[in-house]
C-alpha cells in the first residue's frame, strides 16, 4: 500500500481534508489538486504532493493523475449566485477531471466522484429511497449534481468509477451545519416548520470511510450509492442530544414555512449588492421545508460493507468538543 498513489481534489475543504488525513493514515501517498489562493489550514503540507493547478487545465491536471491509482473527486460548488456557477463547478470541472483521468486509466483502480443527495431530491413518504427512485432535484445545485452523475455515466465504459451521494454533514472542521450548533448554544432551537421533518446525518468520519470502502470495491464500479447514516433523525431527537451533550436546554421556536421564504427572499435580494453568494436563499428554503430527506444505504452495506458507526450522540459530541477547543463555540 506504501507505494500506491491517492490524488483528492477538493482536498483543502470539509470533506476533502478528512478524507486526506484518512488515506494518509492508511499509508497511501496522497497528492491533492488545489487552487492558487486554496486555504491549506487543514493540510499539513509535510505529508502530500500539492498541484496547485485547480481543475482548469486537463493538462496540468494529468500530470497530478500520472501514475495514479485512486482519484477522489470532492470538490464541487454549493453556493452560487448563477445556475452558470453551479453548471461549471459541478458538470464542466468534473468533464475536466474524467479527460485527464482517462490518461491515467492503465494505473487507475477507481475514481470516486462525489455526489449529494439533492441529486436523487426529497423523499416522497417517511420510508428512505434508495438508488432505484427516479431523481427529482428540486434546486439548481441538485439538477448540477445529477448532471455530473450523468456525465460520469457517459464514462462508465472507459473509467472504472464509483458516484457516491453524500446526505446532510456534519463534524470538525464543517463551517454550514456549524452556524446551527452556534446558534443552540446561544440558548435557541429553530425548527422549520410545524410537521416533523426526517432526514439522514452523517458525521465526517462516517462519510469518508465509506467513500475509501467504495474505492476499494471491485463490485462498486459502475454504480451510484448513498453514503449516509443507518438511522434516520427527527429535529427533536437532534434536540434531545444536544440537550445532553450541551448540558443545557434551548428556546425552542417553530419557523412557518412562509416566513422561511421571506427571510430567504430578503437574503438573496441583499445578495445582489455582495459578491458572495447567499448561504440562505429561496432554493435552499425549498430543500428546509421539505418533510423527508432520508435514504437508504442498504446497497453500500451489501457491497462494499459500509456501516454507520458513529452514532448521533457520540458525533455531535466530538464535534462539539472540537468546536469547543478550536474556540468556535
Amino acid at each position: 500500500m506504501k507505494n500506491e498513489i491517492c490524488v483528492v481534489t477538493g482536498a483543502t475543504g470539509f470533506v476533502g481534508s478528512h478524507l486526506v488525513d484518512l488515506l494518509l493514515e492508511k499509508g497511501y501517498q496522497v497528492r491533492i489538486v488545489a487552487r492558487k489562493s486554496s486555504n491549506l489550514q487543514w493540510i499539513d503540507r509535510s505529508r502530500v504532493s500539492v498541484y496547485d493547478c485547480g481543475l482548469d487545465d486537463t493538462g496540468r491536471l494529468a500530470e497530478a493523475f500520472l501514475g495514479a491509482n485512486y482519484i477522489y473527486h470532492v470538490a464541487g460548488v454549493v453556493k452560487s449566485k448563477t445556475k452558470e456557477g453551479y453548471h461549471y463547478g459541478n458538470v464542466i470541472t468534473t468533464g475536466n477531471v474524467l479527460e485527464a483521468a482517462l490518461r491515467t486509466k492503465d494505473t487507475l483502480r477507481k475514481l470516486v466522484v462525489v455526489s449529494s443527495q439533492t441529486a436523487a431530491g426529497p423523499s416522497p413518504a417517511p420510508e428512505p429511497i434508495d438508488e432505484q427512485f427516479f431523481p427529482n432535484p428540486i434546486t439548481t445545485y441538485g439538477i448540477s449534481k445529477r448532471e455530473q452523475e450523468k456525465l460520469c455515466e457517459g464514462y462508465y465504459d472507459r473509467l472504472p468509477i464509483t458516484v457516491c451521494r453524500a446526505c446532510a454533514v456534519y463534524g470538525e472542521r464543517d463551517t454550514e451545519i456549524f452556524i446551527f450548533f452556534r446558534t443552540y448554544a446561544s440558548g435557541l432551537m429553530t425548527k422549520v416548520g410545524f410537521d416533523e421533518k426526517r432526514l439522514n446525518l452523517i458525521h465526517i468520519a462516517d462519510l469518508v470511510n465509506g467513500l475509501y470502502l467504495a474505492s476499494l470495491s471491485e463490485k462498486s464500479r459502475g454504480e451510484i450509492y448513498f453514503l449516509a447514516s443507518e438511522e434516520t433523525y427527527s429535529w427533536d431527537e437532534v434536540r434531545r442530544v444536544c440537550e445532553k451533550v450541551f448540558q443545557k436546554k434551548s428556546l425552542s421556536i417553530s419557523i412557518p414555512h412562509f416566513l422561511v421564504y421571506t427571510i430567504s427572499a430578503f437574503a438573496e435580494f441583499f445578495s445582489m449588492f455582495s459578491t458572495a453568494a447567499p448561504t440562505l436563499n429561496i432554493e435552499k428554503a425549498r430543500d428546509l421545508t421539505r418533510k423527508y430527506w432520508t435514504c437508504s444505504v442498504k446497497k453500500a452495506v451489501n457491497d462494499f460493507g459500509f456501516r454507520q458507526t458513529i452514532s448521533l450522540e457520540e458525533g455531535i459530541s466530538k464535534t462539539v468538543n472540537w468546536y469547543r477547543e478550536k474556540n468556535w463555540l
